[in-house]
């Protein structure tokens, strides 16, 4: 779930709540196993406002991980107030620039596609993967 959290939660609370652990409730030892366990509580931790957001919408984020699970996995969210660290998005490497002959042979490739527009974003992307490569495109 942690790795998955931003595209769980979405944009608003993906970098400003994290999940720190599942409480399941305890099972009857003679519980029936076509039954799905109880849900669990979902410990987070936000700062201050977004706790409050948060609370707010606590039924929407529960619905979001439900559906990303596929059952009711989760039944409550436990919300801590404490600061959240977050990693900050790496920026892309600029790419190179082409050579002529990388030039050419895109160019090239690219000779029998009619449509100009769909010829430019094929174009771009093809230079951002030949770019990308290490060696110089044969």
């Amino acid at each position: 779930m942690v790795t998955a959290w931003p595209d769980i939660v979405g944009e608003r609370y993906g970098t400003r709540v994290l999940p720190d652990k599942l409480i399941w409730p305890r099972q009857p030892e003679l519980s029936d196993p076509e039954k799905p366990p109880q849900p669990a509580t979902l410990v987070v931790h936000t700062d201050g406002a977004t706790a409050m957001m948060l609370s707010h919408d606590s039924a929407q984020v529960i619905e979001r991980i439900n559906t990303f699970y596929g059952w009711a996995a989760i039944g409550r969210i436990k919300i801590l107030q404490k600061p959240v660290r977050t990693k900050q998005a790496e920026q892309p490497k600029p790419l190179r620039s082409l050579t002529e002959r990388e030039e050419e042979k895109l160019d090239k490739s690219l000779e029998g596609v009619e449509n100009d527009r769909l010829r430019e974003a094929l174009k771009k992307l093809g230079a951002q993967v030949i770019a990308k490569g290490t060696d110089e495109a044969a």
